[in-house]
């Protein structure tokens, strides 16, 4: 890679002799045509090997050089989780972003990238951006609107660093809880996709009409994802077709009705056969039956898996229906591979003429033939006091009450004082969990935000009132204990976990707290439910405060009753892992806390 001055230098030169900016209009020319015309006469033009490159999709870290995005013809970049140019900032991104850019229209046919970039909860690559709770947080809400403006308000700040391409929202229904993605989709129903993702579609791509505000979606994991037998990561999913199409294509139908311009294949199989060449499922239900319209891109290196000989996965995944393979590493290998099927006649033109024909569409429809580089106006709203507090409206209807004995909650802010224990108390890492700056998230001072210890003490008059050790030691004498514990950054794979039981740490500052005989609150900081009867018992009350990102003043809203709690249980909450997978709908249904459960003040 070339350094961040050089893009930026590179960037420069290659925009003036462009000689457009994001602010121009079209031409007359551009103007009179359809879009489907100029897709048609685009697509007359190409050479294969111009149709290929729209057709790959490679990571920014693995360019072996910056001209490789012209001699390639590369359509599309993407950042996976951590990647990000040297200096984390808003502005590094947006020149980087822009020397990338630069680079594409230098080509013959001047076709602008499409950068893709997994902003989840918010912009989470970018340091200092506004983090939001994860999805399982949203599906507490029960708020379809709210979940709309956080959308926007992503789209916003992924527009002002220049990309143009968030995969999300995730529509997962995640079945079992052992599943390390499940905080990714917003619960257990597929009622909650249905009221979800319409709305986050709708927040992310408006129109899809060219609005500098507005990026493109991308609804995943097509499809069964969260159904996967032991919630095991990229499993297999064990459903009839009539289970399959009533538990976790709903969301699809909802976010098609949208216009959502783009689908991601599942590294999930289906009874067997691989997703992402599952031709009867990508062709047939979903661009036939269901009428979309976009197109169909692979997940990291998800091809691979489909056979263990590299040509006849590529095979497999375009005759099922992949139009834009994330390669995301080899992208030289895939690119001549995919060549050699077409030229042997394997692979018919007319598939590729199809995948490319669906890829320009989108471009097209997001105006970035005639608006290809960063909106500058855009890139200071990144973090932003209006953003944080669309993100801190979203923590407090996220949070569900699960006990409050004796009406411990809400607080006192005149409280002579309050203990504050825990480990995740004082942990902007933890507290925003996987997919923050990182890929697998990681705990510590890693961004910009607010934690639930900082937030307790912005919310008193006198901020040393609020006493703090990580053990729960020195509590005696105080008017209430917080004790804050829970899990620790995780995403995929990593996060797979057949115990769901808090640390011996998280239960010794509990016990701590409790042994000096004041009233105990226990916030727990988590991507799902976990095993928590112990905790539930002794404590005087339990709040699920998921991941709730960087807004922790959110938190302190409700705990003091300024706002009052409205969030129900996403997810049925388990009394013991021998229960899972449990869910709404069971024969046999015992939870701890049934879905939809949730107190508030005066009940």
């Amino acid at each position: 890679m070339r350094t961040h001055n050089w893009i930026r230098l590179t960037a420069v030169l290659l925009i003036l002799a462009a000689g457009c900016t994001k602010e121009d209009e079209p031409n007359d020319a551009t103007k009179a045509k359809t879009i489907d015309e100029q897709v048609e006469a685009l697509l007359g033009s190409m050479t294969l090997e111009e149709k290929i490159g729209q057709m790959t999709q490679a990571e920014r870290g693995a360019l072996t050089n910056i001209t490789d995005i012209k001699t390639y013809h590369l359509g599309s970049l993407l950042s996976g989780g951590g990647s990000s140019p040297s200096s984390n900032t808003p502005s590094a991104w947006a020149d980087m972003y822009d020397g990338y850019q630069a680079m594409a229209l230098s080509t013959r046919l001047k076709i602008p990238l499409l950068y893709g970039i997994d902003a989840v909860h918010g912009h989470n690559n970018v340091k200092g951006a506004t983090i939001f709770p994860h999805n399982i947080g949203l599906g507490a809400t029960r708020d379809a609107d709210l979940v709309k403006r956080a959308a926007a308000v992503v789209a916003k700040e992924v527009a002002g660093t220049g990309i143009d391409w968030t995969f999300a929202p995730c529509i997962a229904v995640p079945r079992d809880e052992r599943w390390g993605r499940t905080y990714e989709g917003f619960g257990e129903t597929p009622e909650l996709q249905v009221m979800m993702a319409p709305a986050a579609v709708q927040g992310f791509q408006g129109t899809l009409s060219g609005k500098n505000t507005e990026i493109l979606a991308c609804a995943k994991h097509f499809v069964g994802d969260g159904g996967t037998a032991g919630g095991d990561d990229q499993g297999n999913t064990v459903l009839t077709e009539e289970q399959l199409r009533a538990i976790h294509m709903p969301g699809y139908v909802e976010a098609i009705k949208q216009g959502v311009g783009s689908i991601m294949a599942s590294y999930n199989s289906w009874n067997g056969t691989k997703l992402h060449g599952h031709k009867y499922l990508l062709t047939d239900v979903l661009k036939g039956e269901l009428g979309f319209q976009g197109f169909v891109v692979s997940d990291w290196e998800a091809v691979d898996q489909i056979s263990g000989d590299y040509p006849t996965a590529i095979l497999y995944a375009i005759s099922a229906g992949v139009d834009m393979v994330m390669v995301p590493i080899r992208y030289q290998y895939f690119i001549a591979e995919l060549k050699k099927l077409v030229q042997r006649g394997d692979i018919p033109m007319y598939r590729i003429d199809d995948a490319v024909r669906r890829i320009l569409k989108v471009k097209f429809r997001m105006g970035l033939f005639e608006k290809p580089f960063t909106d500058r106006s855009l890139t200071a709203t990144v973090g932003s006091a209006a953003h944080r507090a669309v993100a801190r409206e979203c923590v407090q209807k996220s949070l569900v009450l699960l006990k409050n004995s004796n009406a411990v909650l809400p607080l006192k802010k005149n409280a002579a004082r309050i203990h504050v224990a825990g480990k995740n108390a004082d942990d902007i890492g933890n507290q925003c969990g996987g997919w923050t700056i990182s890929w697998q998230g990681m705990s510590g001072n890693i961004t910009t935000g607010t934690t639930i210890l900082q937030a307790l003490r912005k919310a008193v008059p006198n901020a040393s009132a609020v006493t703090f050790s990580v053990t729960g030691s020195g509590a005696a004498g105080a008017d209430v204990g917080i004790v804050v514990v829970g899990e620790t950054p995780y995403a995929e794979g990593a996060g797979d976990n057949s115990q769901l039981t808090l640390s011996s740490e998280d239960l010794s500052a509990v016990a701590n707290m409790k042994a000096a005989g004041i009233p105990v609150v226990v916030i727990l900081i988590s991507g799902r439910p976990m095993i928590i009867n112990s905790v539930v018992s002794e404590a005087d009350a339990v709040v699920a405060a998921w991941l709730p990102g960087t807004e922790g003043e959110g938190v302190a809203d409700v705990l003091f009753g300024d706002v009052n709690f409205s969030g129900v249980l996403p997810h049925s909450w388990p009394r013991s892992v021998q229960q899972l997978p449990l869910n709404l709908g069971d024969a046999v249904y015992d939870p701890l806390f049934p879905y939809g459960f949730g107190l508030k003040y005066g009940m």
